[in-house]
């Protein structure tokens, strides 16, 4: 009992050793995988004509290695030792710490093994399968209980600016995992969103934009809070200004999700209450900028002397940079030329390299040092990473933006008789692939200056004592109740209240903007009548998910007339209600497809999957050989239709009971065209046959 006691009087720093090792370790693989991806754009062949590790299955790699690995690994090594000291309090529970630990790299694991293999949601940023999806929840509830232990124990009052970040992350990634995760299981590793259409895509923006808010955001904030003035030794310029900035984005950040959807066919309303909610949120933006900028003043000389300032310096100009031009992209104008473009991709990654990625790289600088009991082993090294890094990310920001605007502006350009000037959608791929390269070059700077850190800490590991002394728990000096506090202070001791009044917050903008969707009958067209896939389209349209496609193609026609020009009539809701998951897409890498049934001849669409050079020669896209002899498997298509009659697609008896012979009927007259034509016989039972066959449905089921 002593002995457990008297462990109890130090912080555990293992477990935050251990989340800073799966840190520089993880951002290893995502960096690399990203480097792989702009490869591939740039230079299809490096594809290398795998099944496995083409781009639509290394882009959701990318992003979850990126976000949740590197990005999520940072931040929970950087609350579990924050949280300690500013709560005066060991972690609540060893066990949890390394159940939290092994249970999350073991779900990196799981996403490592299942998306290149094309097991996916198809959802962006939450492609994971449902096993996997509640494996998180799990886990994130352990972080929770762990975390909001540690408080109820407490020995400093007053909860510190820092902790606020931390409760609003908890809480809101909680709620937005389990309504966008919802999901009916049709097998071990396949299921259906609950959510259809225009639904899904809300709450699917809901989720993603609010993923940036509330795990690539505030979290980051919240390190931002305690290590600045931890380093720099000294006090946060304003906490009034924290009290506002914490507030004012909790509560407007859960509203601009519909951003995402501006221009599309999504209600006005719901459009307009996202673009203004996104432009309010360049002031508390702002404002948290200034706080952490203006809390270096007096002590700027340290941007000569200390590289781990320079890292916190650059990530919260980055940070700033992001959140005026996200809010600058919301506007229904500019967002009409940017969205869809890879000006888009410029802005994600100059707040995820510059914003999310240095602020991690300052927070290694820092604690390895400090938790290895030695000195880092070379500063100059790290300022050399600093620079490297740093002009890596604005050589690929701005190719991004370059690359961004060439495609809005071509896309939209129109001749004196009103016809497109790029008709062929190739033009504008040819025009920015010089712009790829300059990605592939800043994506491999950014990479040295990782190899710089990852070199420097191991060194700076290897030449630390053999045993470090312990930090103990030094106690609050005043832990009883002040009757005279009020306000915020007041506030601040009340952690439950606090929690609740942070929940409420997010909550509110949530509800308005998700409730009325529930039912979008009154949103549709009365005269209109929508069919289901058939059986074999739909098996089709599930290889097309498994297959990434919607990582760069888009199946929404925006209501701007150059969108009607090149591809026809705006989408409709219709067009996709009963689309389990959404494919609305976020990126036209190649042309939007929500019109395409009938455009080309089947022929056509086999000849351009086996070898897309063969229909448009300066295609980006890879082969996907593989569909032309990989076969079908019906084996789990009865039951895909009964989930998706559950969810309310209109599936009658009939087609359930013969959903088999009913693709089987539609594959045969497909495949004996293609063989007439010179395509290979025998391709009734091969997944290309039902790729074609939906693909030729789109735009086609509305009467």
């Amino acid at each position: 009992m002593n002995q457990h006691l008297n462990s109890q009087s130090f912080y555990d720093d293992e477990i935050v050793k251990k989340f800073l090792w799966a840190t520089i370790i993880w951002g290893g693989v995502a960096f690399l995988v990203g480097l792989i991806a702009a490869l591939q754009l740039a230079h299809w062949p490096f594809n290398l004509g795998l099944e496995w590790i083409t781009f639509g299955r290394l882009r959701p790699l990318h992003t979850n290695a990126a976000i949740f690995a590197f990005a999520g690994n940072a931040i929970f090594a950087g609350i579990y030792h924050s949280s300690q000291r500013l709560l005066k309090a060991r972690l609540f529970n060893d066990l949890l710490s390394n159940l939290h630990f092994w249970g999350w790299q073991l779900i990196i694991v799981s996403a490592a093994l299942t998306l290149p293999f094309g097991i996916t949601s198809g959802k962006e940023y939450a492609e994971l399968e449902w096993p996997i999806d509640i494996a998180i929840a799990v886990v994130w509830v352990i972080f929770a209980v762990n975390f909001f232990g540690t408080l109820a124990k407490r020995k400093e009052k007053h909860l510190y600016v820092a902790i606020w970040f931390y409760i609003a992350t908890i809480v809101t990634v909680a709620v937005l995992h389990i309504i966008n995760s919802l999901a009916l299981p049709v097998s071990p590793l396949h299921s259906y969103v609950i959510w259809g259409g225009v639904q899904d895509a809300l709450i699917q923006w809901w989720y993603g934009h609010n993923a940036v808010a509330f795990f690539l955001t505030t979290p980051f904030l919240g390190l931002m809070y305690y290590y600045i003035p931890k380093i720099v030794n000294r006090p946060v310029y304003s906490y009034k200004l924290s009290i506002v900035h914490f507030w004012a984005l909790v509560f407007m950040y859960i509203w601009a999700g519909p951003h995402h959807l501006l221009n599309t066919a999504l209600p006005d309303w719901s459009q307009t209450l996202g673009m203004i909610f996104s432009v309010m949120l360049w002031a508390p933006s702002w404002g948290g900028m200034i706080n952490g900028l203006l809390t270096l003043r007096g002590v700027w000389h340290l941007l000569r002397t200390e590289p781990t300032v320079k890292f916190l310096v650059a990530a919260v100009t980055f940070y700033g940079m992001s959140t005026f031009e996200g809010p600058l992209m919301s506007i229904k104008s500019v967002n009409g030329l940017a969205h869809y473009t890879d000006w888009i991709v410029g802005h994600a990654h100059a707040g995820a390299l510059g914003w999310n990625g240095f602020l991690s790289f300052a927070l290694l600088y820092y604690l390895v040092p400090k938790l290895w009991n030695t000195k880092l082993y070379s500063p100059k090294l790290a300022t050399q990473h600093f620079w490297i890094g740093l002009v890596g990310i604005l050589l690929y920001y701005t190719s991004m933006l370059g690359a961004g605007i060439t495609q809005g502006l071509m896309w939209r350009a129109v001749d004196k008789s009103g016809m497109l000037m790029y008709p062929d959608f190739v033009e504008t791929v040819q025009a920015i692939k010089p712009m790829f390269w300059f990605r592939v070059l800043g994506g491999l700077m950014f990479i040295a200056g990782y190899i710089m850190m990852l070199v420097n800490l191991i060194k700076t590991v290897k030449g630390a004592p053999a045993s470090a002394p312990k930090e103990a728990i030094t106690p609050s000096v005043n832990t009883s109740h002040d009757s005279h506090e009020s306000g915020h202070r007041k506030l601040e001791g009340l952690a439950t209240v606090f929690t609740i009044l942070a929940v409420i917050g997010i909550l509110v903008g949530s509800i308005i903007e998700i409730y009325p969707m529930i039912n979008i009958n009154k949103y549709l067209v009365p005269q209109k009548t929508v069919e289901p896939f058939t059986p074999l389209e739909l098996v089709g349209r599930d290889i097309y998910v498994r297959e990434g496609c919607y990582t760069c193609h888009s199946q929404m026609i925006r209501k701007m007339p150059m969108d009607v020009l090149r591809y026809g009539e705006a989408s409709l809701l219709e067009d996709s209600m009963y689309d389990h998951p959404f494919q609305w897409g976020s990126k036209r890498t190649g042309p939007d497809l929500a019109r395409e049934g009938g455009k080309y001849p089947d022929l056509w669409h086999y000849r351009h999957m086996m070898d897309p050079r063969s229909t448009s020669q300066e295609s980006l896209m890879p082969p996907y050989a593989w569909l032309g002899s990989k076969s079908l498997d019906f084996s789990i298509l009865t039951k895909k239709l009964t989930a998706l009659r559950t969810l309310g697609v209109p599936y009658d008896d009939n087609t359930i009971a013969n959903a088999i012979s009913l693709a089987e009927a539609q594959a045969k007259p497909i495949a004996e065209g293609l063989t007439s034509q010179g395509a290979p016989a025998g391709l009734e039972n091969k997944e290309i046959t039902a790729v074609i066959a939906y693909l030729q449905a789109l735009g086609k089921k509305v009467k």
